[in-house]
């Protein structure tokens, strides 16, 4: 089998055989041929429905003609330059004109560097230090940020190679716990720079908020003068044309912004208020740069992307999702399995538990052996997902009800297993 030979060799030039952990399953992953529409196929010719799409950026699924055409002509023009271009303009127009809180834009080359530039932001604009974030979220991997749970509410370092002195600033608290939120504020509130949140949990499988509670967090930051960040990594441009902001009608201070951004080429972005944006470098002090920031092939394929996002596409994936996730509860119902089928819009994801999931510990009473034979059974009969019980299942404009049917038989078939 070629993906296994391949996975053997990547072993001996690639740590762990792969360039994301994430990528990793047992026995081995398979290696990608090529991909259309809403299939993979890997290099032993078989081919999968894509509920993965790359974790997430390609909404409008795999090889979109429109945004592989914009490509090739701007790679006939050249792919970097070192100086600006206007699709940047044009980009940052399509971002603005959406997203309730975007003033400005700042482009980026991932979620990670967007996430650290809008915490440094945040942390420069109030004049301190504390930043909290919320247990099992995934805000990218820096050192601010790579943080599990220790002593009261401190984070302690969650990779060797991160220094206590990094993540004593950041602050872990549950997901949807108003009462932990105002306990917070009370206690530390005048140190707190920042309140960092994925609207919707989507690295610990798919935790949408509680009512009201996206609301709550606004309300407080805004009396205690501290920065509200939405993570749309994830949810941007994937819930809404004007993301998880417009879905639930919550206005974050800044959001981050990667994935479907990109129309399936790297980028990060940050945007917020114009008097926060204008902090960064080079109209203010704040400082923040990147060789790739705005390269000419990911803003292409960003504007090509965003431009065939409109309130009729997300009408019509946000009809799959509920079709998607009613059956996949009509079969658990008749199997009489007491797990939790959860997300919204084009979002889903099966937990192996029978405890209703809000927050991080909620998740982890899920039980990952059974997921596990899940994805392998599932992935046997042509349907790929992603490989861990805490990540979130995509589905794209090129999802056909035939593919969501067979996927639905194939989920019907593992279950019994």
């Amino acid at each position: 089998m070629k993906s296994k030979e391949l996975f053997n060799e990547a072993k001996k030039y690639l740590s762990g055989g792969v360039d994301s952990p994430v990528r990793a399953f047992k026995p081995y992953p398979f290696f990608a041929k090529k991909a259309l529409g809403s299939h993979i196929q890997d290099m032993d010719g078989k081919e999968y429905i894509d509920y993965c799409l790359a974790y997430g950026p390609l909404i409008l699924g795999h090889s979109n003609p429109g945004i592989v055409d914009a490509v090739k002509k701007q790679l006939e023009l050249g792919s970097t330059y070192g100086v600006p271009t206007q699709k940047e303009i044009q980009l940052a127009k399509l971002v603005t004109s959406r997203v309730p809180c975007a003033d400005m834009v700042r482009f980026v080359n991932s979620g990670t560097e967007a996430t650290m530039s809008a915490i440094r932001l945040a942390r420069a604009v109030t004049g301190r230090k504390k930043i909290v974030k919320f247990e099992g979220s995934y805000h990218g991997a820096h050192d601010y940020v790579l943080v599990k749970s220790g002593s009261g509410a401190m984070g302690l370092p969650d990779s060797p190679g991160v220094p206590e002195e990094t993540t004593k600033n950041t602050i872990l608290i549950p997901f949807n716990d108003v009462e932990a939120v105002e306990d917070l504020i009370v206690n530390q509130g005048e140190d707190i720079a920042t309140i960092i949140v994925e609207p919707v949990m989507g690295n610990v499988g798919c935790i949408p908020p509680k009512e009201g509670y996206l609301e709550f967090l606004r309300r407080i930051t805004s009396d205690n003068g501290i920065i509200l960040i939405f993570d749309e990594v994830i949810t941007g441009f994937r819930l809404a044309e004007g993301g998880a902001q417009e879905y639930y009608g919550v206005t974050p201070d800044l959001v981050t912004f990667g994935k479907i951004l990109g129309g399936g080429f790297p980028i990060g972005a940050l945007s917020g208020k114009k008097e926060y944006m204008e902090r960064i470098a080079p109209s203010g002090d704040v400082y923040q740069a990147g060789t790739f920031n705005g390269n000419p092939i990911s803003v292409t394929a960003g504007i090509e992307a965003l431009e065939q996002l409109d309130k009729k596409f997300y009408t019509e994936l946000e009809k799959k999702g509920e079709y998607m996730r009613r059956a996949i509860g009509d079969i658990l119902e008749e199997q009489d399995l007491n797990y939790k089928v959860v997300g919204l819009a084009s979002m889903f994801q099966i937990y192996f538990t029978d405890r209703d999931v809000y927050d991080y510990q909620d998740a982890k009473t899920a039980n990952t052996g059974n997921f596990d034979a899940y994805f392998h059974e599932l992935l046997d009969n042509g349907v790929f997902i992603p490989p861990s019980q805490f990540e979130c299942c995509f589905i794209s404009l090129k999802h056909s009800t035939y593919d969501l049917d067979s996927t639905l038989n194939a989920i019907e078939e593992a279950l019994k297993k």
